[in-house]
This record gives structure tokens, C-alpha cells and sequence, in this order.
């Protein structure tokens, strides 16, 4: 996202309907490269993207530079738009996105200090600038949408039009779905878990009387990031954290050992090293719960039973889901697995956990999974992986990768359609906008391969 210049700079370039360059303190001169309407866009509201760029790891090349210019004069014309409609400033989540953008770049760069020498403005300002990008790119992002919604409601006579008049080698290819039932047993968590608090008791013992917190994260932490690096995670913003380690990190003075913390990734120690504001370096040694072999005997053995009561007739899937399975998101609704992201009960190969696959890729529908060992879950929208299951699953149904039919994939073809017509709204608004605007655009970015040729020729 582009960075603002403040208004007196844009004030002064504004008045000059040419294109020119600007001289800043410290002799630095900036340059205005594009002026769409009543608007101004600098060289240095480019460089900034391409700094933010660089300090969140992404690499930045002319074409970058060329594809950052044409979005943010496209970016300009749907802001005039939305300022002629009247549109209004979503103002929570413009705070709240500013929040996390603040504490993505204090995070990265390793605290207020580091960010303000990295931009080489103060905190005020960047929050000042980034805020008034952000309030621009929420009327930005509303007026997309007020065009994009302006296409007239779809219909099955549009679907079968699309049908008629595209290449059988354009159709979208389906690819192979599963529906699947699941019954699930958990290993003994609580035993497991009191295992792991008794092995960090024991190394927080070992610290307090002399041993150092770096060396025993290194040798136990199953935290791979960290424990290279001795269990020191950088100095970062609180937010980043669960909250129930931002709040024990917070609570430590340097120095101190917390007890044991327990968050969905596992159990922790933690020693915060340095803290400024809600922000705070620390090291951790973390451990997860370990299941034996027994513990894994144990539900294999439960579950192969209860599988050959289904396979023999004795006992329905459903039912036995539904008093055995100890997943309270399926057993409800008889084993029935539905994918936690979209709610549907039809996964992709790539929707589905490696493990999981693993146990049905070789199945017909109706036939069931010996035991496996998976992964629930728990976590799931936070990235994490899940708690260690054993399951067995039944295959409901398959449907074979193909090209998509109107009578069996409607639902996608609709929204195939409807995408396509979006964005020829949009292509339609901003050609027309383009040529109907007072566009100029130096000449150093004439070597630009835009997407959209009506850009060529605004050149000055």
C-alpha cells in the first residue's frame, strides 16, 4: 500500500497541473510521475511501497515498480468515484488494519526504534500516513465493489448461454471431490499433559539453580524457529502471541522464569529478556504432549473393533459415530466431515489432511479406512496443524475429476460467470475512466508493459 506525503507537499504539487520535481529537507528530491485528475502520484509513493515490500521479505524489480504504478493510478480513479458517491470510511476496520499493519513492521524490524529509522519517520507520522492510505484504500475497495455489484443477477439462461458460446477447452476442469464420515478417538491427553508439565517443572528447576535457559531451549524446545536461536523469539508486538503467553510474558520482569503456560501449540516456559510498550523479547522452551505406543494400541484396537461391527452389518456407521466417536464437530451429525474453512462436506485432494488421504485414496465409495493416526482441527484458522487423533474414515461418496456439466456443477459454473462479468464491469469503468480523465504519465515508465493499453496513451 502506497504512502501518503503529507498535504502540503501534495497541496503544492496539486497546484502545478505539470508534471515536475520537488526538492525535500536534506535535499532529497522527489518527483511527481503521474497526475490522474485532481490527484498526484510521487516517485517516492512508490519507493515506499517498495520499501514496505522489502521489510516484509518480498523482492522489488522495475516490473514491480511498473505494476505498483498502474495499481495505484487505478487505485485514484475508483477514489474519485467513491467521493463522488459519497461513500463512507469504514473507520473500525481502517483502525483495526492499521493496528496490525503497525504490529506487523514492528515485528519484523524489531521494534518502534527500528521502524522509525527504517522509514526514517516518526512513529506519529507513519501512523498518520498509513491511515489515511488505509481510509483511502477502504473507499477504494467499497467503490470495486459498488461496481462489480452493479451486474444484473445471474440466471440458469445466462449459465447455459456461457455453455453455448465457450470452447469445450475453456470449461473449468472439476477436480476429484470427496465426501467423507469420520469416527475419532483421542489418546489421554490429560496424562500426556501432566508428563509434559512435570519434564518443564524439571528444566525450570535446572535454570533457577544455574543452568542457562539458552542451552536447555536449544537441546528441548520443539519449537524449530526458536530453539536455534536459544528459544529467543525477537522482540516482536504482544499481539502476535496467544494471549495467554503475551499476558505471562508481560507479566514477567527480566530476568524471571514464568511457570508453566499452557497455549494450543503446547506447553511453555518463558523468560522475557527485554520489554518496551507491548512489545517484548523473549525466550521459551516449549513442549508438546507426547503419545506412547500403548496409547496409540489402545485406540487402534477400539477403533478396529467398532470398524468390524459396521463391516459385518451389526452396527451403523451413523450410530456408532454418534455414541462412539469423541469429535464433538462430527459425531452429531453421524460421522459426516465438512471442511472447517467452507462449511462444505466435499473436499479436494488438497483440502484434505495429508494423513487422511493417505487412509482413502485406494477406497471405493461405502468402504472404510483401516486406523490412522491424524491431526484434528484444533487451531485450524490460526494456521496450526491440530491435535494428534486416530480415526477411521468411511468414503461416501467420490465424484471423479471432469469437465464441468450444467446439471452437476451449477454452483461452480455460476460463480465461474459471475466473476467474469465483475471484472468486465470493472474493465469497462476504469477504460471509460481513463479516457474520460486528465491523465498524465512521465515518460521514464514508457517502457511499462501495462495491462490496460488505453494507459500508453497518457503519456506526456
Amino acid at each position: 500500500m502506497n504512502l501518503i506525503k503529507t498535504m502540503g507537499v501534495a497541496a503544492l504539487l496539486l497546484s502545478a497541473t505539470t508534471l515536475s520535481a520537488q526538492k525535500y529537507q536534506g535535499g532529497l528530491v522527489d518527483k511527481t510521475v503521474a497526475v490522474v485528475g485532481g490527484g498526484v502520484l510521487l516517485i517516492s509513493d512508490i519507493e515506499n511501497e517498495v520499501q514496505q515490500m522489502r521489510a516484509q521479505g518480498y523482492s522489488s524489480d522495475r516490473d514491480a515498480r511498473c505494476e505498483i504504478l498502474q495499481n495505484m493510478m487505478e487505485s485514484k480513479i475508483f477514489l474519485m468515484q467513491a467521493r463522488i458517491d459519497s461513500l463512507t470510511v469504514n473507520q473500525d476496520m481502517v483502525e483495526s488494519n492499521l493496528s496490525q499493519q503497525m504490529d506487523r513492521f514492528r515485528t519484523y524490524l524489531g521494534g518502534d526504534e527500528e521502524v522509525e529509522k527504517y522509514f526514517g519517520k516518526p512513529l506519529y507520522k507513519l501512523r498518520q500516513e498509513w491511515r489515511q492510505t488505509l481510509e483511502e484504500q477502504s473507499l477504494t475497495q467499497q467503490e470495486q465493489s459498488e461496481v462489480a455489484g452493479n451486474i444484473p443477477e445471474l440466471t440458469p439462461y445466462d449459465i447455459k448461454q456461457y455453455l453455448d458460446t465457450v470452447a469445450q477447452d475453456d470449461l473449468p476442469i472439476v477436480p476429484i471431490k470427496y465426501q467423507l464420515s469420520q469416527i475419532c478417538v483421542y489418546p489421554d491427553r490429560e496424562a500426556a499433559g501432566m508428563a509434559v508439565k512435570e519434564k518443564l517443572l524439571s528444566l525450570r528447576e535446572r535454570i533457577i539453580n544455574g543452568e542457562r535457559f539458552s542451552t536447555l531451549a536449544r537441546i528441548y524446545s520443539e519449537d524449530p524457529g526458536s530453539a536455534r536461536k536459544g528459544g529467543e523469539l525477537g522482540m516482536a508486538s504482544k499481539s502476535i502471541f496467544w494471549p495467554a503467553f503475551s499476558d505471562a510474558a508481560m507479566a514477567l520482569r527480566p530476568g524471571v522464569i514464568s511457570q508453566i503456560v499452557e497455549t494450543p501449540d503446547g506447553y511453555h516456559i518463558i523468560e522475557v529478556i527485554e520489554k518496551k510498550g507491548d512489545m517484548f523479547n523473549a525466550r521459551h522452551i516449549l513442549l508438546k504432549p507426547q503419545y506412547t505406543t500403548e496409547d496409540r494400541q489402545k485406540a487402534f484396537s477400539r477403533l478396529d473393533s467398532l470398524r468390524t461391527l459396521i463391516v459385518d452389518g451389526e452396527m451403523k456407521f451413523e450410530l456408532a459415530a454418534r455414541f462412539f466417536s469423541e469429535d464433538p464437530a462430527t459425531r452429531t451429525n453421524g460421522g459426516q466431515m465438512a471442511d472447517p474453512a467452507t462449511g462444505s462436506s466435499y473436499f479436494e485432494i488438497d483440502q484434505l489432511k495429508p494423513q487422511d488421504y493417505v487412509a482413502i485414496q485406494n477406497l471405493s465409495e461405502g468402504e472404510i479406512s483401516e486406523p490412522v493416526e491424524s491431526l484434528d482441527n484444533e487451531g485450524y484458522e490460526n494456521g496450526r496443524s491440530g491435535n494428534t487423533v486416530y480415526k477411521i474414515i468411511r468414503v461416501d461418496k467420490i465424484i471423479p475429476a471432469h469437465t464441468a456439466t450444467f446439471e452437476n456443477d451449477y454452483t461452480e459454473l455460476l460463480n465461474r460467470v459471475e466473476r467474469q462479468k465483475q471484472m468486465a464491469a470493472i474493465d469497462k469503468f476504469l477504460e471509460q475512466k481513463v479516457k474520460d480523465t486528465y491523465i498524465v504519465i512521465d515518460p521514464m515508465f514508457r517502457d511499462c508493459d501495462f495491462t490496460r493499453e488505453v494507459w500508453k496513451t497518457k503519456f506526456d
